[in-house]
């Protein structure tokens, strides 16, 4: 493989995973087509064209050496150090999680997700989009003074290819854990926090002393309806938004991360609040995407936390 085709099958494998059904992705794919052909010459010539068939502008490559890929290194965060110790192992690729260089710049472009999901789970769609472009405001001011290309610049001066996965990897994560509570149908938070607990990177967390963890909430008590709300759509969203959730039949959450700020709102609104791992659960979704990778025969060399576990049958 090389790197385009390694993006296209990443961005295709979000698509699939995406918690939204695929046409509204695409009737939001084809609202972008329309503004830009309402641009004038100039401003085309300025327009980022991957938006055009990229629906996840925080994952991206960033430069590529035209390399065949063979043997990658994949971590969570990638900075020149990571870069250093890849021209070492003579790996042909590096790719991130978190996002970098570009996809930084669009981290805030990807949380428009959240109100959709929300939406979902039962909170009005005009409150869930007026909280979260509030919130999306107070993400694009926070990266923006970033050094966003240190690692980038890296990558091309070392000729190492470099990309990073980080919103279809939540995707893929984000329908990894809907599918276990949907099968399983925990009545207590308890019982997710065991279901939680038998997924191999959260047990490896757990033994780290970084596993799954009730942030808000009773252990005993009834989940109700349990949101996978806090996985995917860059990062966390409004704080405000856990009293709608709560009226909208929301008892429980679960969530990679969670501010304080956020954790007393949840309290606050009487909603459970069960905290899967923030490094654990990137490496479940980069994990679901590495294997398909590992499958076309493609060499995985872990770092930068990811605790890679493969899902391929060995024979």
């Amino acid at each position: 493989m090389n790197l385009q085709q390694i993006y296209e099958l990443a961005i295709e494998l979000g698509i699939k995973n995406d918690l939204r059904p695929r046409k509204d992705i695409e009737k939001k794919m084809l609202r972008i087509g329309k503004e830009y052909q309402k641009l004038n010459k100039k401003e085309k010539q300025i327009f980022d064209k991957e938006r055009l068939t990229n629906p996840y502008m925080d994952s991206t490559i960033h430069f590529d050496s035209g390399k065949k890929i063979k043997k990658i290194m994949t971590g969570i965060d990638i900075d020149a150090g990571e870069l250093l110790i890849a021209k070492k192992f003579g790996v042909d690729a590096v790719i991130a999680h978190h996002p970098v260089g570009k996809g930084l710049s669009y981290l805030d472009d990807v949380m428009e997700l959240q109100a959709d999901v929300l939406a979902q789970y039962g909170v009005p769609i005009n409150i869930a989009e007026g909280l979260m472009k509030v919130r999306i405001g107070e993400v694009s001011r926070s990266i923006n003074p970033v050094n966003h290309f240190k690692s980038s610049m890296a990558a091309k001066n070392l000729g190492i290819s470099f990309m990073n996965v980080h919103t279809p990897a939540d995707n893929l994560v984000a329908t990894f854990l809907k599918k276990i509570i949907e099968n399983k149908k925990p009545e207590y938070v308890d019982e997710v926090l065991t279901l939680l607990k038998e997924v191999p990177e959260y047990e490896n967390a757990t033994k780290q002393k970084l596993g799954p963890t009730l942030f808000a909430g009773d252990k005993n008590s009834r989940t109700g309806k349990i949101a996978i709300t806090e996985i995917t759509g860059g990062t966390e969203g409004s704080p405000k938004i856990y009293e709608k959730m709560a009226s909208a039949g929301i008892g429980t959450v679960i969530a990679m991360h969670q501010s304080e700020k956020h954790r007393k709102a949840a309290e606050k609104a009487h909603i459970n609040v069960v905290i899967a791992g923030h490094i654990s659960s990137d490496s479940i979704g980069m994990n679901l995407f590495l294997d398909q990778l590992e499958k076309k025969g493609i060499e995985i060399v872990p770092c930068s936390g990811l605790i890679r576990y493969s899902r391929i049958k060995k024979l």
